[in-house]
């Protein structure tokens, strides 16, 4: 299936099955290159990204994991996604998100690393902090509140009710070639702090009461939620 067929298909079945709500869309640039950066909470998490209505361009980088999911598998090839092998440094699939930025286009991509069993933000991968800084691309943080129950309210019969809140674009300077480790993981709190700054205090997890998320919404003048 062709990934305009696709969206107009999961945009047909969507609101029969869940109600979507998008916030701060107009923090989504409507052209070039960007990299849309999210927690990981459920299988929905992917269809709700693509669903969004600024960038039809969208793809993502998904764990090759859930190659075994026959619905996944479909999905991402329709969608044109990436499959990317967590274990080890999978330069091809990095290769791959480059041309997509090359083209103009936007890319999804959970820092996590896979998704979180407990529903709170996990510790953030470096493995974003390549994409982003390699190719200079700007950055959108999402946060996804409410995709953790859709499967146990399905199975209620009952629509379950999610939210994508999109925070301010902002870039990442270059990273330190001669403090690598250190600014990795500085450059990674600050990624994993613009999502958890999108999303509701019981979500925040391991990044829970850190002072730079206090900072992020004090900047948009947003009271915690």
């Amino acid at each position: 299936m062709k990934k305009a067929k696709l969206r107009k298909l999961i945009s047909f079945l969507a609101p029969f099955l869940m109600d979507i709500h998008y916030e701060g869309l107009e923090n989504i640039p409507t052209e070039g290159p960007v990299l849309i950066t999210t927690n990981h909470l459920s299988q929905i998490d992917i269809p709700v990204l693509f669903l969004n209505p600024v960038r039809q361009d969208l793809t993502a980088l998904v764990t090759d994991k859930y190659r075994k999911n026959i619905f996944i598998t479909w999905f991402v090839k329709s969608a044109e996604g990436i499959w990317i092998d967590r274990t080890r440094a999978d330069f091809a699939a990095f290769q791959a998100a480059f041309e997509v930025f090359k083209q103009g286009h936007s890319l999804g991509i959970s820092p996590e690393g896979t998704r979180s069993k407990s529903g709170e933000l996990l510790e953030g991968k470096g493995g974003s902090i390549l994409l982003a800084t390699k190719m200079n691309v700007p950055i959108v943080p999402v946060g996804l509140a409410g995709t953790e129950s859709v499967i146990s309210m399905w199975k209620k019969l009952r629509k379950p009710s999610i939210t994508a809140r999109f925070g301010p674009m902002y870039n990442l300077p270059q990273l330190d070639r001669n403090n690598r480790e250190e600014h990795t993981k500085e450059l990674t709190d600050e990624i994993m702090c613009r999502i958890a700054a999108c999303l509701p205090e019981k979500y925040h997890g391991y990044y829970r009461g850190h002072p730079r998320i206090r900072e992020i919404l004090e900047k948009q003048n947003i009271q915690l939620p």
